[in-house]
C-alpha cells in the first residue's frame, strides 16, 4: 500500500512540473528553464549565427546608449540604426529621455579595445525580440523644476 500511495505521488509530482515547464515556455512563470542563462540574465549560449540573447534595461541618451543585464552587467551599445529603432520602440513607455525601458535584444558581443574608453563590452544589436515599460518606477529627487 506504501508504495502505491509513493507511485501516485511521485506522478503527480512529475506532472504537476510538466505543466510548470510549459508555463515557463508560454510566459506564464517569472522562472526560467534555461541552464545556460546566467543570474544576471545572459543567455550564454550561442547559436549558429554567433548572437547572444540578452534581457535588461535599455538607455540612451546625448549619443550614449547602455544596457544594464541584472544588477552588475553594463554593455555599450553600439550606434546603429538597430539601436535607433530600439529607442523609438521604447519611446511610448518614457516619460523622460533618460529613463530606461526592459527589453529582450539578441547581438554580437564585442569586447572593448585596450585604448578605448568605456564599458568592458559592447553590444551590436542584430535583432529586437521584446520591448516593455519597467516594472518598476525609479523614485528620482529633481531639483530645481
Amino acid at each position: 500500500m506504501k508504495k502505491v500511495i509513493l507511485l501516485v505521488v511521485l506522478i503527480i509530482s512529475f506532472s504537476s512540473c510538466e505543466d510548470f515547464k510549459k508555463g515557463v515556455k508560454d510566459g506564464y512563470n517569472d522562472a526560467t528553464t534555461e541552464t545556460n542563462v546566467d543570474a544576471d540574465g545572459v543567455d550564454r549560449t550561442l547559436s549558429k549565427d554567433g548572437l547572444t540573447t540578452l534581457s535588461g534595461e535599455f538607455s540612451y541618451y546625448a549619443d550614449a546608449a547602455v544596457l544594464q543585464v541584472g544588477n552588475s552587467s553594463i554593455y555599450g551599445v553600439v550606434l546603429n540604426e538597430k539601436m535607433q529603432e530600439l529607442h523609438d520602440m521604447g519611446k511610448p513607455f518614457r516619460t523622460e529621455p533618460t529613463d530606461g525601458v526592459l527589453v529582450q535584444i539578441r547581438g554580437k558581443i564585442i569586447p572593448k579595445a585596450e585604448n578605448e574608453e568605456g564599458w568592458p563590452y559592447n553590444i551590436d544589436i542584430k535583432e529586437i525580440i521584446s520591448v516593455k515599460a519597467p516594472l518598476v518606477k525609479n523614485e528620482v529627487i529633481k531639483i530645481g523644476k
